[in-house]
């Protein structure tokens, strides 16, 4: 259940465009002043490796440290992932609009705001994962890290995203770059559930409750806080490290002088616009239900392994098993999309319904593998898809309105706005039926209705969402996706990468 995650710079920061000029004479030569060295563009992608290093981390064992290590009510933890979802998502438009008003320094304007969050964000994620000595405001510690974490995370994302744009006028070249970006990424989405997996293994294997233990909560192992501790010291040390890199091997470049053609559109005026764009709400609304069910699933696959079924030790390899599926599976998926078009694409979704479904009623070790890789191929469909029909849906806005480029990055950032908000309601939502089941944090057996509730969330509750939003998706007609002439007129340029 590894996810796309979006890499696009945020609402308020309005990139400028290159100089017809520029662009002409970088397309004109690649070896001359707008190409990249490999060196630079290995350090550009090296950037962007500790926020998916730490979000894939975060995603799939956050929630299980907060409820068995940490021991705070199932109640608080729905606290803090909505509280940090919805400051992750709130971050996005104030970090493009600070952005977009600071001034260039000798490192540049967006590098400054990189090297200036990474000490902060490493320190916020570190202390994410200690274990304070109270008890009594625990549920308030985690939270406002959680919000901290993320609120920084995405003021690193922005610039880093945009600085794309500053790389080099060649568009070649920042093709190139963002593929780097986007195999690094890949890679550190792999490096966050492994290694912190591994690392924290430990803490959650079978011997953990023994066959004559009751139920009721257990003491916190000395052994699982030490685990959890260095996994986020390793984690954390991935942000300096990454950052020296990409300060020391990219230089950005001056701002082009000839102002984006859509630059003057204001962010509310050019959302309301966007928002009344039927083809882009119609995705918007599907992929809200899809990427909902997808959190979910990934969220409370190691609760259900550890508490509802007997496949703690499987934990790892299951959670591998899905990334490492998702990832190889992506160029498949590329070539099924422009190969049947992405409507008979989107029908791969539904792969993972009938194994979430025999999951939660057949949790055997051969069946957790076979379901564990379906779910990577369907997953990996379910979050490229929409990063391929964006494209066509800003075309045929921009064909009927005639508004310039600059309302590409409104349809995209808001996207990702709405899709965060998804997320955290569904997560809040999620963990407060655990609460009213009667969840014991740090109890080493749950109740019936516990495993009940576990059995739904990764079971029938994905199910319903992924349904609900493919039946919106398919109903209706598809964008029209314009001439190859009008599309090169239009200068579309997209991106997506896997967190």
């Amino acid at each position: 259940m590894a996810v796309y995650r979006e890499a696009i710079p945020g609402p308020s920061l309005e990139t400028p465009s290159p100089s017809p000029e520029a662009h002409t004479s970088a397309q004109g030569s690649d070896s001359g002043a707008g190409h990249l060295s490999f060196y630079r563009k290995l350090c550009y992608g090296i950037g962007g490796v500790p926020n998916q290093v730490a979000s894939s981390a975060i995603a799939f064992y956050l929630q299980l440290f907060l409820l068995d290590v940490a021991q705070i009510p199932a109640a608080q933890v729905s606290l803090v992932l909505f509280g940090g979802k919805v400051s992750g998502a709130a971050a996005d438009p104030l970090a493009g609009f600070l952005i977009n008003r600071s001034r260039r320094t000798g490192s540049g304007r967006l590098m400054p705001w990189m090297l200036g969050c990474t000490p902060f964000i490493a320190l916020a994620y570190f202390f994410l994962w200690f274990l304070p000595p109270f008890s009594t405001l625990r549920g308030l510690w985690y939270t406002t890290l959680y919000c901290l974490f993320q609120a920084l995370a995405t003021f690193f994302q922005v610039p880093y995203t945009a600085l794309t744009m500053l790389l080099t006028p060649n568009p070649k070249e920042r093709d190139s770059a963002t593929a780097y970006r986007m195999t690094l990424e890949m890679v550190g989405t792999l490096m966050g559930a492994t290694v912190h997996g591994l690392i924290v293994s430990g803490a959650h294997g079978s011997h953990r409750c023994k066959e004559d233990m009751l139920p009721g909560e257990v003491a916190v192992s000395p052994n699982a806080t030490r685990l959890y501790f260095i996994a986020a010291a390793v984690v954390a040390l991935t942000y300096p490290v990454c950052s020296t890199l990409l300060y020391l091997g990219v230089k950005e470049q001056s701002d082009p002088s000839t102002p984006a053609s859509g630059q003057g559109l204001g962010f509310l005026t050019g959302l309301g616009l966007t928002v009344r764009h039927r083809p882009y709400l119609k995705l918007v609304i599907s992929f809200l239900f899809i990427s909902a069910a997808v959190q979910v699933e990934q969220s409370y696959l190691v609760l259900f392994c550890t508490h509802a079924s007997q496949l703690q030790d499987h934990v790892q390899g299951m959670v591998l098993t899905i990334l490492v599926s998702a990832v190889l599976s992506t160029p498949m998926w590329e070539w099924v999309l422009q190969r049947f078009g992405k409507r008979m694409s989107a029908l791969g979704i539904c792969a993972m319904v009938p194994f979430a479904i025999l999951l939660a009623a057949v949790p055997m070790v051969p069946v957790a593998y076979v379901v564990a890789f379906v779910s990577g191929l369907s997953i990996a469909v379910s979050l490229l898809l929409p990063w391929s029909m964006l494209p066509d849906v800003v075309d045929d806005f921009q064909l009927q309105h005639q508004h310039g480029p600059g309302l590409e990055t409104i349809f995209y950032s808001s996207y990702v706005f709405f899709t965060k908000l998804s997320g955290a309601g569904a997560l809040g939502i999620s963990t407060l039926s655990l609460d009213f089941a009667g969840y014991e944090s740090g109890g080493c057996r749950q109740s019936e209705q516990v495993v009940v509730t576990l059995k739904v969330l990764i079971g029938a509750v994905p199910t319903s969402m992924i349904l609900i939003g493919l039946c919106i998706l398919m109903v209706g007609p598809t964008p029209k996706v314009p001439s190859r002439a009008n599309s090169r007129s239009l200068g579309r340029r997209t991106s997506y990468t896997l967190a």
